[in-house]
């Protein structure tokens, strides 16, 4: 049995491989590698997640596959949200701040309608999924 990390190991690796294209359960879904540094203990780490484009904005979603508990990385974005993100073969910086209602509900029900298993996270889990905006910052020359 693969280990969590093993396989977000092999999906990053497959990503900066294949210029942000991956196969198996990601594959032909926008995908992003979020950089955060951890709420505890500081270090880097990087986590493949689906995305939603949202004009300039990132959206992503706190789901953890319908867990109960935020995965870490929300808590990570929380204590430091000013990140790095990679798409496709850019790498920005952006800021990120978790969306109010009603635009929460509207954004996440786009997603839920683009991709079913969003709509089966929801069903899974009393707690409100959280999503989170990925605001490109501009770069000074």
């Amino acid at each position: 049995m693969t280990s969590p990390s093993d396989f977000n190991q092999r999906t990053i690796e497959e990503f900066r491989e294949n210029h942000g294209k991956v196969g198996g359960p990601f594959e032909g879904a926008p995908l992003l590698l979020l950089h955060t540094l951890g709420a505890r203990s500081g270090q880097h780490r990087v986590h493949p997640v689906m995305y939603l484009a949202d004009g300039d904005r990132y959206l992503v979603f706190a789901s953890k596959a319908g867990a109960d508990t935020h995965p870490a990385w929300y808590w990570n974005l929380r204590a430091n949200p000013h990140v790095k993100i990679e798409v496709g073969d850019l790498t920005l910086d952006v800021e990120a701040s978790e969306l109010a209602e009603p635009e929460r509900t509207e954004k996440y029900r786009v997603q839920a309608e683009r991709y079913s298993g969003f709509a089966d996270y929801e069903r899974k889990t009393d707690r409100v999924i959280p999503v989170v905006a990925l605001d490109p910052i501009e770069q000074t020359p």
